[in-house]
């Protein structure tokens, strides 16, 4: 079993959300962090905030690479390196969406 630790988590445009965080272990260590405020009706402008975060906290082969042009980053790529970054990543990802899958109160699938 693992800890699960509640947030508070004010983001770059000023809302609050609540995130919830978990370390995943292995041969390497992540922390996860994930949190939204749900459905708010629309887009952007209706206040609807998704978060999450994955931290190398010990011996993870990560790169990470943002994909940029004119208007700032429009996405990112994840490359890992080894079979215990393979399972943590897994791991990692699976509470990031149940996460977000729990506080959004609703799914569309």
């Amino acid at each position: 079993m693992y800890e699960v630790k509640e947030n508070r988590r004010k983001l770059q445009d000023g809302t609050e959300i609540t995130t919830y965080t978990r370390d995943v272990v292995s041969a390497n260590i992540l922390e996860v962090e994930a949190g939204t405020n749900g459905y708010q009706g629309g887009d952007t402008g209706h206040g609807s905030r998704t978060y999450f975060r994955i931290s190398d906290e010990a011996c993870t082969d990560i790169h990470v690479t943002p994909f940029m042009n004119k208007y700032g980053c429009n996405g990112f790529e994840v490359t890992l390196g080894g079979d215990c970054e393979l399972e943590t990543m897994i791991r990692a990802l699976k509470f990031i969406t149940k996460v977000l899958e729990d506080e959004s109160g609703e799914v569309y699938d």
